[in-house]
């Protein structure tokens, strides 16, 4: 019996991608593209690589995981067509290269915790259905580690497996973190939002790809608009206001209440409104789900995604909605 327990315990170890992946700075630092991707299911260094290098330059993977899913093939695919690369493949020697060429700073940063990343205010428990959150005073991160996460803009998950001793409770201690600069897009003159490939691209007065999101656009209950729409306005930590005949499943009100502004607010940490009523951008409480799950009929980007897009565009600017399959036919 116990050599069947010990066989299991084995087994269930080989199947974790987290237990599955050897992750260093070194590691990282050090990935190269040989002409072979690694599995989806196992964090890996190179994936590690390719996502920070995509955030760079404003391809955004979404959340940088570790992992070679979905997100990262439609950005490499982006990246690839803005730079005149055949895209029919994930990854190319081609596309690696101009990739690489783009950024030579160290993919991984060594990062001190201070003070302010460790006050808060954190909510104890972020609650599942809306009406729990209208009695709260903001919809802030639930810990340092979540808070620290979204900053860097990386999985929970991957952060706590590079630094796996550290509990993210105490000022002065160093971290490891995904190197990345602060910097947003240029101006943006339009945007585009591909409801069929969930994508958002965000383009310059002369028509150059500034930038690219994958986004949630919609759902059969609850789809997007069509056709072209404006920007009307851009605001940081906004509020969010239920009306009842929205009639999202679950909620069970009815009369209109708000909830609190935060991270962790329904709309994430920004809204860009567009000029048909109760329809926007935002972000989202669960990066991990961005380009996974169904919206409430409007455009989800992660929070640091939608913030970067909210400082590129302003007032006025276009914004059409495609649907990419038929455009294709």
């Amino acid at each position: 019996m116990r050599r069947i327990i010990i066989a299991l315990g084995i087994s269930l170890l080989a199947q974790s991608p987290l237990a599955a992946a050897e992750l260093t700075v070194d590691a990282i630092n050090a990935a190269n593209f040989t002409g072979k991707l690694p599995t989806e299911a196992k964090i890996s260094p190179l994936a590690v690589k390719v996502q920070v290098l995509l955030d760079r330059v404003h391809f955004s993977p979404g959340e940088i995981d570790g992992l070679f899913g979905d997100n990262v093939e439609k950005a490499l695919q982006a990246f690839a067509e803005a730079n005149g690369l055949p895209s029919g493949k994930a990854l190319t020697p081609e596309i690696w290269s101009k990739l690489q060429a783009a950024s030579n700073d160290p993919v991984m940063a060594d990062y001190v915790l201070t003070d302010a990343d460790l006050k808060g205010p954190f909510i104890d428990k972020l609650p599942v259905k809306m009406e729990d959150m209208r009695s709260l005073k903001s919809l802030g991160y639930t810990s340092a580690r979540e808070a620290l996460s979204e900053r860097f803009h990386m999985s929970q998950d991957l952060l706590a497996e590079l630094n796996p001793k550290q509990k993210f409770d105490h000022a002065g201690d160093k971290i490891t973190i995904v190197n990345l600069p602060h910097d947003k897009p240029g101006k943006v003159a339009r945007v585009e939002i591909d409801k069929s490939r969930q994508t958002v691209k965000a383009f310059a007065k002369d028509g150059a790809l500034l930038a690219f999101y994958p986004a949630s656009v919609g759902s059969e209950e609850k789809p997007t608009p069509s056709g072209m729409l404006k920007v009307t306005s851009v605001h940081a930590n906004p509020t969010y206001r239920y009306d009842p005949k929205y009639k999202f499943k679950g909620v069970e009100s009815t009369k209109p209440f708000t909830i609190a502004g935060g991270p962790n607010n329904p709309v994430g940490a920004t809204w860009i409104g567009l000029s048909e009523a109760s329809y926007g951008i935002h972000g989202t409480s669960d990066p991990s789900r961005v380009s996974k799950t169904d919206s409430h009929g409007c455009v989800r980007l992660t929070n640091w995604d939608v913030a970067r897009l909210g400082e590129s565009v302003k007032k006025g600017v276009e914004v059409s909605f495609i649907d990419g399959k038929q455009a294709a036919k």
